[in-house]
């Protein structure tokens, strides 16, 4: 049995009580609890404070070190400052707390040994007089208290492409271009603070290399050549003494599946391996391989209709677990200990998705995550041995489950017969006829899903009294390449059909008034709400964008930025596609904004380093120029997303604002 609450309202207040003192000692806090308010109206839910959405813990991607006595996470004060915070895992004492540098973004951090964390951040700059976002690599020492450069001051834009850490600590490998115009070369550099002087390059560029793999011992052993054609050659050799051979050409003109394929696993000594691999059905499953001739020697996991996303293997190479999504994130263990633990979490917190996050190396220790579509949940620190769930903290702490809506997955098909899957929520409290309509399309467009998770503004729009219809649009994740490929060059075209269509479903269901339809998205979802209002407005009664594209050709010159040659020839294959005579002008909001004719709002932070500043400014120039009024929220102080409550609470009240006057819900 193990020792936990039983009821999740006595988890947060376990969390409010027993953890205070220590969150207190680090720099952010839990909020105060806010009293709901009382209904508005006869027949209307109470409208949950708009603050409960907004007020969240301040933490962020926990993360265990190897041995699991520590723990590092992310976390962010009220002023909007960003930390890297480590915690004894066993009392949750704060250990370190790093303040990042002002005007830079963290983008990810990773344990090295049990006293290092590597730590990448990013900056905008300038080149060729071009917004450019680069990478650069840190290391936080927890016995000396120093954080150091880990790279060379000459260096490409992307700076922080690990591509082997060593286990104890001691070094990495670093794929990094000498300068813009150099193919990869991969450098060796110690982590004890004198990498920028004791780097050294363990592999020379190599015309036509873009990406270079390394085995658990750190030897660079298999390399990509991408040629001018767009084929490929797989290089290989089994030790550092060997000359590398090509092993496999690969023809992705006539689509071999092997053209699309992940590194898994490659262990020192030996040919065999794994990797990620496309089926016959184009979706990612989980192979075995011999590397010497590169030919698979056997399917170890498939999901059928699903994608293989990440797979765990112990320190002997052997298959932990796999991961994958369909509604919901999926888990199969292979690890007969790790099921027990599996299943013992999900007695414990019963009627709750549970996804163990992190685990040390042996087991002793493990991050557990537990929520719901309705509940945005709660970490927890779970030591088999001792049968002990600690909370650790809740996500938003003021939000109620009981009050919130249930999602659930639907399918459409769209007017060419794709199936479309996607998720609805609809508003407690009422009836699911006639319905006002929000359809909020996700980012990316590439590479992302919506699926059964709490979702924060479906939420806070649902119990604003509005249906809810995520769409997850052809170039979607999830489904494979196949149904990824369906979007290349229709940005603007079929994947927003697929935006219409889901309208034309919810309407035909009876459940949502056909004239009363807005759209509202962040990223790409926000380029998707503008193109809607201005391809289709007599489909729509009004649009919000949060930090949406607004013009494809600078935003494509400034993420190519990003990108080495081949990426950039990908990211280019993926938004223009194959047919000639498209022109990214005809599908952007600020070069068609004369076509405006439906309220919009459009916001943005100022420190947006993935979709920049400019897209906003384009756009409301753009609209100026041609007369169309439209509401505008900036905030200084945020990039892409929200940093501080008080400014996602502005957002969401604004919101709500501007959807009851173009929009009522009642």
């Amino acid at each position: 049995m193990l020792l936990i609450c039983r009821d999740n309202s006595e988890m947060r207040k376990l969390l409010i009580s027993g953890f205070l003192s220590v969150l207190l000692a680090l720099p952010f806090a839990l909020p105060a609890q806010t009293p709901a308010t009382p209904a508005e109206a006869a027949g209307r839910p109470a409208a949950v404070p708009t603050a409960a959405f907004t007020q969240r813990s301040g933490l962020s991607g926990v993360s265990l070190s190897p041995n699991g006595s520590k723990v590092a996470l992310r976390a962010v004060d009220k002023e909007g400052k960003t930390y890297l915070s480590v915690l004894d895992a066993g009392t949750r004492a704060p250990l370190h707390n790093l303040e990042m540098p002002a005007k830079q973004e963290m983008e990810w951090f990773q344990w090295a040994g049990n006293n290092r964390i590597l730590v990448s951040l990013s900056q905008v700059g300038l080149l060729f007089k071009e917004e450019y976002t680069y990478t650069r690599l840190f290391v936080f020492d927890l016995a000396t208290g120093t954080f150091t450069f880990v790279g060379k001051r000459d260096m490409g834009i992307d700076g922080d492409s690990v591509i082997h850490t060593d286990p104890a600590g001691e070094f990495i490998l670093l794929l990094m271009q000498r300068t813009i115009a150099d193919y990869p070369s991969v450098w060796r550099f110690p982590l004890d603070g004198t990498a920028e002087k004791a780097g050294k390059q363990v592999q020379a560029p190599r015309y036509y290399v873009w990406r270079w793999f390394a085995d658990d011992a750190g030897v660079v052993r298999l390399a990509v050549e991408t040629l001018d054609s767009g084929n490929l050659k797989i290089i290989y050799r089994r030790t550092a003494d060997e000359e590398f051979r090509t092993v496999a050409t690969v023809d992705r003109v006539k689509k071999d599946k092997r053209g699309t394929w992940l590194m898994a696993d490659l262990a020192a000594g030996s040919d065999e391996g794994w990797v990620l691999e496309q089926d016959d059905n184009e979706h990612y499953v989980l192979k075995k391989v011999d590397f010497s001739n590169f030919t698979s020697k056997e399917t170890v996991v498939a999901k059928p209709g699903s994608d293989v996303e990440d797979v765990w293997f112990d320190d002997n190479h052997k298959l932990v677990a796999a991961f994958w999504s369909d509604d919901r994130d999926r888990v199969q263990w292979f690890d007969p200990g790790m099921q027990t633990a599996q299943t013992r979490l999900e007695k414990a917190l019963k009627g709750t998705e549970v996804t163990i996050d992190a685990k040390s190396r042996d087991g002793s220790r493990m991050i557990v995550w537990s929520g719901r579509e309705n509940d945005p949940g709660a970490w927890y620190i779970y030591t088999p041995a001792a049968k002990k769930l600690d909370l650790f903290f809740a996500a938003r702490p003021q939000i109620d489950p009981a009050k919130m809506a249930t999602p659930k997955p639907i399918k459409y098909t769209a007017r060419d017969g794709l199936e479309i899957q996607g998720i609805l929520t609809l508003p407690p409290g009422r009836t699911a006829s006639g319905l006002p309509l929000i359809i909020m399309p996700h980012g990316g467009p590439f590479g992302v899903h919506d699926q059964l998770t709490f979702d924060n503004q479906a939420q806070f729009l649902a119990n604003r009294g509005y249906a809810v219809l995520q769409p997850n649009f052809r170039g979607s994740s999830g489904r494979g390449d196949d149904y990824i490929d369906k979007g290349e060059g229709e940005v603007g075209r079929k994947m927003q059909d697929d935006v219409d269509d889901g309208m034309d479903w919810v309407v035909k269901q009876g459940i949502a008034d056909p004239k009363r339809v807005c759209v509202v998205g962040g990223s790409y979802g926000g380029y998707a709400a503008m193109w809607a209002v201005i391809r289709n407005p007599e489909r729509y009664r009004c649009a919000a964008s949060f930090a949406g594209v607004t013009d494809w050709n600078a935003q494509l010159r400034y993420s190519g930025n990003y990108f080495s040659r081949e990426s950039r020839r990908e990211l280019s294959k993926s938004f223009k596609g194959t047919r000639p005579g498209f022109n990214f002008d005809d599908v952007s909001p600020a070069k068609q904004a004369a076509k405006l004719t439906r309220p919009l709002l459009l916001v943005h932070g100022e420190r947006d380093f993935r979709v920049p500043f400019k897209q906003f400014t384009a756009m409301k120039s753009a609209a100026a120029a041609a007369g169309k009024p439209i509401e505008v929220l900036v905030f200084p102080d945020e990039g892409h997303g929200f940093d501080k409550a008080e400014n996602e609470t502005k957002f969401l009240d604004t919101l709500e604002a501007f959807l009851t006057r173009h929009n009522p819900a009642y």
